[in-house]
């Protein structure tokens, strides 16, 4: 099986080898750019718990001053193994949506607790900090890292993904999707993908490309990426 991951490598290396070790061929096409942002230098001790939404939003952070025993919520496991990489210990996970850590907010913390900072991208699905204002906590969000569309593709790598387009592509976000979509219009092969099969974490992010003729378009969340090689 012919597949697709399009996530920066830091984000996928562990999943192309395993996707090459079941057999498959695995094709590797880095959709967005994720570039550090300096940000507002905060003392982090004012806070007594830290929300991440992403797994860059931990590697941007300078995490040397901060204590890691701080209470730590992670939207999900990629992000929790990253976050534990640097050192944070007193670390929750959610299931790999912001509404799962949203409601692990809840459960876990109360307003009276004190202040959460929340680390992010610029660009963000969810309003998370907002939510939470307005269920009370009081939170401080701190952009540290920006994600823009890659538009440099090495030529021969596309000759050769054209003459044989993947059996599956994985597509994480709203602004992967978009950027699929550009590169699917740039390179005039909209009727070429009815035989892939489209993976797609959330409605908002399929429907983006549902003006492509797909074979499927499956919903998944992540974690879940080799267990739907089997539903195909």
């Amino acid at each position: 099986m012919h597949i697709l991951l399009t996530r920066p490598l830091e984000d996928c290396s562990e999943m192309i080898v395993k996707f090459k070790s079941l057999g498959n061929q695995v094709s590797h096409l880095p959709l967005l750019r994720i570039d550090k942002v300096n940000y507002e230098q905060i003392n982090f001790s004012d806070f007594k718990g830290i929300i991440f939404t992403s797994a860059n939003a931990v590697r941007f952070l300078n995490h040397k001053s901060i204590d890691k025993n701080i209470l730590c919520f992670c939207v999900g496991s990629a992000t929790e193994n990253v976050a534990r990489s640097v050192g944070f210990q007193n670390v929750i996970a959610a299931e790999g949506n912001v509404e799962n850590l949203k409601e692990l907010v809840f459960q876990n913390f109360n307003q009276k607790d004190g202040s959460l900072v929340y680390i992010s991208g610029e660009t963000v699905s969810v309003d998370l900090d907002q939510q939470l204002l307005k269920e009370g906590y009081d939170i401080k969000r701190i952009i540290n890292y920006r994600t823009t569309h890659n538009q440099n593709f090495d030529d021969k790598f596309v000759s050769e993904l054209m003459l044989k387009l993947p059996d599956i592509v994985y597509v994480y976000s709203q602004n992967s999707a978009l950027s699929l979509l550009n590169f699917i219009k740039i390179h005039q092969s909209e009727n070429l993908w009815m035989d892939t099969n489209l993976m797609c974490i959330g409605e908002k992010t399929s429907s983006i490309l549902n003006e492509i003729k797909w074979k499927k378009i499956f919903l998944f969340n992540p974690g879940e990426e080799e267990f739907l090689l089997y539903k195909i």
